[in-house]
């Protein structure tokens, strides 16, 4: 299997023309190629590559921004030539220029190749090999773990009994005081519009000049980001402080210079602009209806009842989640290598070991048994739903992202989400995350979503 697709148009330099992108006042369209190569049933290297063109216009901001912190025998602070950095500093301008590219432009676009292209990749892209010169495409290369042997299925009319809620009264009592405090919440928010700490940013960034000039034409990132509410929380979080959809503001905070790498002091000026808020004030009704195809108020408290009712510290929600994919697992039986569980037994464990209670979980007997059982039923339950998904055709939209991040606003509402989100927390803070990268969990959350919703259609 070899897969070669193109994102984003095409730059002016690949149409064969002597177009330089850091002398020209036309808008540039840069090219985001993608390679992908099956060296075995359960092996692929995938590889993003990111144009010479793009490359270049980078490698000159990182040496412009080095220039007012060089220290060179035989020149003043502030006044060494650009062409001397891009000379003799290139190996650590090159290595910084990696993970720029990397968290910029690559993570997202491998994400995204991997969605389109429909390619059912167990655990985590694993990074290779980059190859990487100011005069040349770069090459991020990536080994996937991909399993190819699951057919197409049918399961829409296979008989399914979802678990039944208990009938305490307490728990209708207890969904009404939910939405009840939600309601107010809504009415007492004297921020709406408005972005304040707790919050979800959606915005889309831009490298810009000195001349608050797009350096890469018309390409853009768009990421998501929490205001977290710590105090320790960087200098990121106050560029969006009090800002509403639409603004734009170009930054140089420490904040974001910080996340791109911390390898060297830069000071890149940034374009951002604020494309979505998700208020942390309350939890939206109206997008969770969305989300879960629901149209009435009945609906809305039935669905809620699954998050209140537990049995066994287990909720409905899970255990029907829980059931219903079993069922799809016995009706259509597979195996997967050992190393796929391998895989996901080492995520697990590298979880657990942040949990203060890990190491009373680690003595048990039964410790190791348990935690294969789990990877195992994970890895599998993972290629089932991303197979299901791509069966069915399903896309994701921003609304459907939107509404995934409305249920991680309150604990209890967490229940819903059965896939973990990527991590947004790194050394403590909170960092962004590209979108594309959040699709890939908010698509196997809406094919469970689409599953459940036909199993127990009526």
């Amino acid at each position: 299997m070899v897969i070669q697709s193109k994102q984003i148009g095409k730059s002016k330099a690949s149409q064969g023309s002597q177009f330089n992108p850091l002398f020209s006042d036309e808008p540039i369209e840069f090219e985001i190629g993608f390679e992908i190569d099956q060296i075995d049933t359960t092996l692929a290297h995938a590889t993003v590559i990111v144009p010479a063109e793009m490359v270049e216009a980078l490698y000159h901001e990182t040496a412009l921004s080095q220039i007012g912190s060089s220290h060179t025998t035989g020149f003043n602070k502030g006044q060494v030539p650009i062409e001397y950095i891009k000379i003799n500093f290139r190996e650590k301008l090159v290595d910084h220029l990696k993970e720029l590219l990397f968290k910029y432009v690559v993570i997202g676009e491998l994400y995204k190749n991997i969605r389109l292209n429909k390619i059912i990749v167990a655990g985590y892209p694993r990074l290779i090999d980059i190859n990487l010169t100011p005069e040349s495409d770069a090459r991020f290369s990536f080994e996937l773990t991909i399993f190819t042997e699951l057919p197409h299925f049918d399961w829409k009319f296979l008989p399914f009994k979802a678990p039944q809620r208990k009938n305490y009264k307490d728990l209708d009592r207890q969904v009404l005081t939910f939405l009840k405090e939600e309601k107010e919440n809504y009415d007492g928010c004297s921020t709406h519009g408005s972005l304040v700490m707790g919050d979800w940013v959606n915005f889309d960034l831009t490298f810009a000049n000195w001349n608050n000039e797009p350096v890469l034409g018309k390409f853009t990132e768009n990421f998501w980001f929490h205001l977290g509410n710590e105090e320790t929380e960087g200098s990121l979080r106050e560029v969006f402080l009090n800002k509403r959809i639409g603004d734009s503001v170009y930054t140089h905070a420490q904040g974001i210079q910080e996340y791109f790498s911390d390898q060297i002091d830069t000071r890149y000026n940034f374009q951002i602009k604020v494309t979505d808020i998700l208020p942390h004030s309350y939890v939206c009704m109206e997008q969770l209806k969305r989300h879960f195809r629901i149209k009435t108020n009945k609906e809305l408290h039935k669905k809620l009842i699954e998050i209140f009712s537990h049995r066994n510290d287990v909720s409905l929600r899970r255990a029907t989640v829980e059931d219903a994919l079993q069922l799809l697992l016995n009706k259509h039986r597979f195996d997967v290598p050992n190393h796929f569980v391998l895989r996901q037994k080492q995520i697990l464990l590298d979880a657990l070991k942040d949990n203060p209670d890990y190491n009373v979980y680690r003595v048990q007997k039964d410790f190791r048994h348990r935690i294969n059982q789990l990877a195992e039923k994970q890895t599998k339950e993972s290629i089932l739903v991303d197979r299901l998904g791509y069966q069915d055709n399903l896309n994701i939209s921003h609304l459907d992202v939107k509404n995934y991040l409305n249920l991680t606003l309150r604990q209890r509402t967490k229940e819903f989400l059965y896939f973990d989100l990527p991590v947004f927390k790194i050394q403590g803070q909170e960092v962004p995350i590209p979108t594309d990268e959040i699709k890939r969990t908010v698509l196997r959350e809406k094919t469970v979503n689409h599953l459940i919703y036909h199993l127990t259609k009526a």
